[in-house]
This record gives structure tokens, sequence and C-alpha cells, in this order.
């Protein structure tokens, strides 16, 4: 069984790498190829070779059948498309809020499952995902004046706001709402080391994104309409607005609210960064030892009161035992808080894990644990098979798996009293810390080193104190809930200070690009070898075979050659350029909304992900967001030796940097074999306040004598004709980065014939609102031979500078049977 599901999740991985879903008549054949090679196997008599053989068909089996099953799941799901014919128009829906909103400053997210739409001839997605901001409407009237509980809608106050009056985005789970939105097909951006949103929508079974429009239209029609798992949400978001107002104000009231309903957006980003420097980020959440203490807690008090009948004389442990109904009472604790989590990996995991000891108590066959691991992984991927795209889901039972191994001789036995649960509980940090190591730098490029220390605080304090404290506040009403809260608050006020000190150690956090397949298989073996139990020869050899995983270095262009990395960040500007011995940023890309940019979403894990722990340089072309947006997050997260921009003095990001030059027609240096000639502005230019922040882009020209690329960031045609007048000839350029975007307002076709580019690549987001790049522009780089590349079609784009220029788009390189879809 163990084989036959590691095999299912090997089919799962395949089947989610896959750039095409096979057909279902080849689903139908894998499928019966998987039931022949069991029947087979089942058939064989085990002598040592045939075992083995019968081993292999049953993994063999298990592969067919993950892969079909996760096909068949990927077909249905993608069925409930949106006609693109049907993106960027009015549509009239009418559904039920079904997740728990998220509030920010222009407005509120949610998603809302269709129940019907309300426009002849229009097919909408079941599920979508929906922004209705704040500058897109002012109130909307709500139908009827119906009791909900004893809040009565058109009259009763909820918070400051009035039902009867409800404001944009005043929206609530199971709440019912006519709406005029608009749709498109899901859409993310695909860059190396990425969040791939389209595949967690995908995962999540939302087939459609978009906003709803301003208009009268927009109403609510039922305050709460019941349904399973709508209950479930209207639940945590009570408790949300429970702990919310008991810790208004109070800094680390998102952490409280993760620990108990496992909604983690609350919590600032640079919390997150301590919290991921210092390793203890999976404990901000409802994780599998709160899950595993609570199911304890409750098949101990209940087990207690059962073999006490409740103190009544039903002698209830001659009916069931009080062993059974402890089980029972453990999986059904264990289920409702996963419910709370939002059924995160994590938290299914331990659920399904906990649910087969507890069936392996009620039926008296207690099994190993390496089965009951096994069966906890295969119902996670029968019931997820996208779960195995995201890191969680390895740790998780990565992190099991290293107990399980390393419990086998190698902790040992730890004496009694608390020193022995001291020394015990230590030997299992050590184990996980050093067995998820490969692991750990293969999904981030980094690894904690200070995460011992700080786990060996963090894990009881938030496990044993802080976590009961939270949900006992959260359930508790009245004045010793708060206390209870605000208590819990302040302990992790105190756990961050310990945090903070640790992760601002300099060498708190290792880094090493993501390693080579070989490099992994190597350091895995040697962890595995280093967990080995005492009496094993030679478990120093594991130590020795991990240095080729952990002194990895970059991978850089050779001398005289060098690397740009167009990121495709939205609606917005970054590139990555790379020479022999130096790196240089362009341009950090757009702020998304508040603690969100492209510099945290994007460029720093592609850098993590490569290794980089610093830039020589950045260039930002000028103050519009979508150039700066992620300038800041950058600075905060990364070594930058210098900045060069037209900012003014008193920018933020110029405040923040170390070093700050404007750049200024002229300026020129070579790195590696390679030149970089700064072309525009001229240095009077920043004496002249009429000129409009696009007029002073810094753009940038960078060569090896053969090949070049010209950075032109936003000028417009009158820079582009000074730029021709100031001397066509070195302007000429293989690749020109499209000015501003591709709008109307630049890429001129003199511009064009003094560059002369055989590529363009323009940086914009899908759909923009700009419509970006312009039909006209887009033709007449067309009309000159332009090879175009758009980042939010082909992703981020790479571009090697030799002899010739080689290019490469994530897109094509990383195909998913998702993408477009």
């Amino acid at each position: 069984m163990r084989s036959f599901i590691l095999g299912v999740v090997a089919g799962a991985m395949i089947l989610q790498t896959s750039a095409t879903l096979p057909t279902p008549s080849m689903q139908a054949a894998g499928a019966g190829a998987a039931l022949l090679l069991l029947m087979w196997a089942r058939a064989i008599r085990y002598p040592p070779a045939a075992r083995i053989a019968a081993i292999a068909a049953i993994a063999g089996a298990g592969v067919l059948a993950g892969a079909a099953w996760s096909a068949l799941l990927a077909q249905a799901t993608l069925a409930d498309a949106l006609d693109p014919r049907d993106e960027g128009r009015d549509m009239h829906v009418v559904g039920i809020v079904e997740s728990l909103p998220y509030r920010f400053d222009q407005g509120v997210r949610f998603n809302l499952r269709v129940e019907r739409c309300l426009d002849r001839g229009v097919s909408v997605p079941p599920h979508v995902a929906l922004s209705w901001y704040a500058g897109r409407g002012d109130r909307v009237p709500v139908a009827g004046d119906m009791r909900v509980g004893d809040m009565r809608v058109g009259d009763v106050r909820v918070g400051d706001m009035r039902v009867g009056d409800v404001r944009v985005g005043d929206v609530r789970p199971g709440q019912r709402w006519a709406l005029t939105v608009r749709l498109q097909r899901p859409h993310g951006n695909a860059n190396p080391g990425g969040f791939d949103y389209e595949a967690w929508l995908l995962e999540e079974g939302v087939r459609a994104t978009g906003y709803v429009r301003a208009g009268d239209a927009n109403r609510m029609l039922d305050a709460f309409v019941p349904r399973p798992g709508i209950v479930v949400e209207r639940v945590r978001e009570l408790l949300r607005a429970r702990i919310q107002s008991a810790l208004a104000g109070r800094m680390y009231a998102g952490v409280v609210v993760a620990l108990v309903i496992g909604d983690q957006r609350g919590i600032d980003q640079a919390d997150w960064q301590v919290f991921n420097r210092t390793g203890i980020g999976h404990l901000i959440s409802i994780s599998g030892l709160h899950i595993t203490m609570i199911a304890g807690l409750a098949a101990w008090a209940l087990s207690d009161l059962w073999r006490r009948s409740f103190f009544l004389d039903a002698q209830l442990p001659l009916r069931l035992p009080a062993q059974k109904a402890a089980a029972l009472a453990g999986a059904a604790a264990a289920l409702l808080y996963v419910l709370l989590a939002g059924f995160g990996v994590p938290a299914q995991r331990t659920l399904y894990m906990l649910s087969v000891v507890a069936l392996a108590l009620w039926t008296g066959r207690l099994t190993a644990v390496s089965h009951v691991l096994c069966a906890a992984l295969g119902v996670v991927v029968l019931l997820d098979p996208w779960a195995v795209l995201w890191p969680g889901f390895w740790l998780s039972f990565g992190a099991v798996a290293t107990i399980v191994f390393a419990g086998h001789g190698r902790i040992g036995p730890a004496p009694a009293g608390w020193r022995g649960t001291l020394l015990a509980a230590g030997r299992t940090q050590w184990a996980v810390t050093a067995g998820l190591v490969p692991l750990t730098l293969l999904l981030f490029g980094q690894v904690s080193i200070v995460s011992p220390v700080a786990n060996a605080v963090a894990i009881p304090l938030v496990s044993f104190v802080v976590t009961p404290l939270a949900l006992a506040g959260s359930l508790i009403p009245g004045p010793p809930g708060d206390w209870l809260l605000l208590l819990a608050e302040w302990c992790v006020e105190l756990l961050a200070l310990l945090l903070r000190a640790l992760a601002a150690w300099p060498a708190a956090v290792w880094r090493a690009p993501a390693p080579q397949a070989w490099v992994f298989v190597l350091g895995l073996g040697g962890t595995l070898w280093m967990l080995l139990p005492r009496t094993w020869p030679r478990r120093w050899a594991g130590a020795v075979a991990l240095l080729p995983l952990l002194l990895q270095v970059p991978d850089q262009p050779r001398a005289g050659t060098f690397r740009v990395t167009a990121f495709d960040v939205g609606q917005g500007m970054a590139l990555l350029v790379e020479t022999a011995g130096h790196r240089l940023l362009y341009d950090t890309g757009p702020g998304y909304a508040p603690g969100a940019d492209a510099g945290s979403r994007v460029i720093l894990p592609y850098l993590r992900m490569r290794g980089i722990a610093a830039l020589d340089g950045l260039v930002v072309s000028h103050s519009d967001l979508d150039h700066t947006g992620g300038a800041l997050a950058l600075l905060d997260g990364i070594d930058i030796g210098w900045l060069a921009s037209s900012l003014p003095q008193a920018h933020p990001v110029v405040r923040a940097a170390r070093r700050h030059v404007h750049c200024a027609a002229g300026q020129h240096w070579e790195w590696d074999g390679v030149s970089f000639d700064v072309l525009h502005p001229q240095p009077a230019s920043y004496a002249d306040a009429g000129l409009t922040p696009n007029a002073r882009s810094c753009t940038l020209r960078i060569s090896n004598g053969r090949t070049a690329i010209l950075l032109a960031g936003d000028i417009e045609a009158a820079q582009e004709a000074a730029l021709v007048l100031g001397g066509a000839g070195r302007l000429r350029a293989d690749v020109l980065l499209a000015p501003h975007h591709g709008s109307g307002t630049s890429s001129t076709a003199a511009f064009l014939a003094a560059v002369h580019p055989d590529v363009g690549v323009f940086q914009v987001g899908w759909r923009n609102r700009y419509h970006h790049p312009k039909d006209t522009v887009w033709l007449r780089y067309g009309a000159l031979g332009i090879r175009r590349l758009r980042t939010d079609e082909a992703g981020a784009v790479v571009l090697a500078f030799g002899d010739r220029v080689d290019v490469a788009t994530w897109r094509a390189q990383q195909p998913r049977y998702w993408y477009g879809r």
C-alpha cells in the first residue's frame, strides 16, 4: 500500500508539471493499466527477486492512477471556464459570498458562489474572486427588512455601519448579492521562483476574477443563506471580529487571528520577514502541533468523563470503551479546528493522520507510523492533487517523515523527568532542522541558522501558551475573554523581541542557489546518513555530502557577455542585468496593495532562489509607482551598493538608499567587459520644474561591443526625438525595452529606425487599463520586422547577450496545462 500511495503522489506531480492534459481515452487507458499491474503484482509469489518486481509494479500502478485521477479532476475544474468573448464586459449576477472577506484600504476582496447570471446567453463560472473598490460606488440599497438572529436588517448597526445603508464592500459570508461585475479568465505573473497564482486559483476552483462595477443594481438580497461551508466561514468571521475588537490597535493582533482561524492576511510583511528569517513561520497559523494538542485535550477530557459516566449511573464504559470514545472525541475536535483553519494542507495532513489513528484504535488494528503517514499523504493527494505544487505540502510531510526516520535509533530514548523531556525535544528539533535542509534550500534558496534556537522557545510558547489563551479568549465573551486575548498578544510581543534580535544577526540565514538534481539527491542522502542510528559507522560522511549543496554559488555569465531578465511584474518595469561579476536592477516594478509589491512578491523570491544576496547597483528610471513600487522592499530586503535615479532628494526611496546619484547623460562605467552608458536625462533637466517624471526617465544602453540592449523607461516622443538628434548611432541596439510600455506617445518611427532592434520587449499588465501596448505601436514594431515579446503573455523574458542574442521565455520553458485556461 505504501508503494502504491507514493506512486500516486509521483503521478500527481508528473501531471501537475505537464504542458497538456491527457485525453479521456488516455486517462481510461492509464487507469486500466494501473489495475492490470495491481492484479499482476497480487498474483506474484514472493521470492526476493519477484518481490522487488511486485513493489515496482505496485508503484507504477500508483503513478498511472495518480496521473489519471489528477487529470480527471483538472478537466472537471477547467470545464467551468469563462468565454473569452465575455471578458471585460458588464455582467449581472446573483450569488452568495462564500469566503472570509479580506478588507484593505481600497476596498474588500471575496469569493462569490454564482447562482445565476441575469444576462441571456452568458455563462459565468460557479466560483469567482471579486474585488470591490471603495472608489467604484458610494452606497447600495438592501432589499427586505428581515431578522437575522437578533439583528434586524435595515435597522441595526454592525460595527459602525448601518446594515440598511450598506457602503460599498460591506460584505459578509453567507450574504446573497445581486452585483454588476466585470470578469476575466484567471491570469497571474509567471516568473522563476514566483508564486503561481493561476495554479492556486485552479486548486480553489475559482475560474474567473474581476471587480464589482458601480451602480444601483448592486444590492444585498438576503442577509444570510445557510450552507455547510458558509456557516463555517461566518463563524470564522465572527471570531475574527471578536479578536480584532479586543485587540484593536495591538501590533500582533493579526498573529492571534492566524492562530485561531488560520487567516494570515492581517500579518504585516515586515513581521513575516522576521518569522521566515528565524524559521518559525510554520507556527504562525493553525499548525499540526496545535491541532494535535487540541485533539489530545479533547480525547483526554472525554475519556476521563466517560470513565466516570459523566458522574451519572449510566455505566458508559460497558456500552463503549473509553478508548474508543476518546478517539472519536479527538478526531471530532481536530475536524472542528481544521475547519477553522480554512482546511490548509498542514492542517489536513494532521487531521488525516489523527483520523487514521482514531480508526485504528476503533477497529483494534493500530498500525505502524509509516502506514499512518502514507495514508494521510494519499488522502491529501486524492482530495487535492494540486497540493503537490506548494512548499507547505512537502515541508509538512517531510518534517513528520524526518521525525519518524530519526526516531528509529537516532534520537534515542530520553531520561525520565523534565530534563529528559527537554533533551528529547532538543534532539527532535535538531533532527527536523537538519533533515529539512536540502528541501528548504530547494524550495526557498535559504536556511535559517537561528531556527533551532528560535523554535526551542517559540514551539512551547506558541503551542502551549499563546494558542490555548487565544482560543479561550475568542470563545469566552466579555472582559474575561478580552483579558485572555490581551495576554496571548502580549506573549507574542515578548516572543517577537527575541525573534527580531535573532533575525538582526547578519548570519541568521544561509543562502545558496536552488540546487541541481544531483546536488539535491547527494545532499538528501547525506542528511539521511547523518540521521541514522548512533551505532552507524562514519555518520560524519553525511555532513561531507551536504557541502556541495551548501557551498553552491550563483551562476553568472562569462566575461564579455551579459544576461538580462525582464520580470513579469504586471503593469510596470523591472529588469535584472548580470555580468560576470556584477548585478544591476533597472526599475523595481509596481506596488500592488499596502504591503504587497513587485519587490517582495517577484524580485526578492527570484533573487533568493538564485542565491543572490546583494546587488551592486539599482537604477530607478523615474518616480511613477509602476517603476518605484518595489524599491523600498528591495532596499530593506537585500544589500544594494548604490542607487541612481531621477527622483527628487526628498523621495522615500532616495532617503532609504545607502548612496544616491542622479542619473545624467554622459555617465559611463564598465563591468567585466560590458559597457553601461546613460543617454538621458540631461543634467540641466533637473532644474526644469515643468518636466514630467516620464520626461526625465533614466535611459541606459548596455553593450558588450557585439550586442546591446536599450532600456528607455517611460520616455516619450519629445525625448526620443532629442536622442535621435543627439546621435542616432549611439542608440543602435539588438533589443529595445519598449518605451512607456508601448504607449501611443512613444516608439516613434524615427526612434525605432535609429535603434533598429531585432527584439522589442513590452513589460505590460494583462488586460491593463491603459490598453498597452497600443495597437498602432504594436503594428509599427511588426511592420519593421521586430520580434515582439509581451511579458503578460510570455512571462519573464531572459535575454543572453554574447556574439548574438538568445531569447527564452518562462511560459515556454515551463509550460503548464492551466496556462491560458
